[in-house]
């Protein structure tokens, strides 16, 4: 690959960003904040198909093979060791529990 400005400027952005997310308060801080985007995702989602009726069923198996590509895509790798996980994979592992934690909530607060 030619050195060019572009590659120049991206690989060091993604160098920067490596250093600074090297952090564990940081690293942390992002798995939290995809948490917190998964629950507001959830709840979203669940609002929105809840207002029509008509695409429940349609929503439900979507989140349904979504949850379940991003398990198989999380935890078919073999465990690394301690400080080498994926900062995407960890965040991508905590949005799912996000959107999982909301429908269980949403559908708590539909049954009483």
């Amino acid at each position: 690959m030619q050195r060019t400005r572009l590659a120049t400027l991206v690989d060091t952005l993604a160098n920067q960003f490596g250093r600074w997310v090297f952090n564990p308060w940081r690293r942390l801080s992002l798995v939290i904040i995809g948490l917190l985007f998964g629950n507001f995702f959830g709840i979203a989602i669940a609002s929105i198909a809840g207002q029509t009726a008509d695409l429940d069923v349609v929503v439900s198996a979507f989140l349904l093979a979504a949850v379940e590509i991003t398990s198989w895509i999380v935890y078919r790798r073999p465990r690394p060791k301690e400080g080498q996980s994926s900062l995407l994979l960890e965040v991508l592992n905590a949005f799912k529990i996000g959107i999982t934690y909301a429908l269980f909530v949403e559908a708590f607060k539909l049954g009483s």
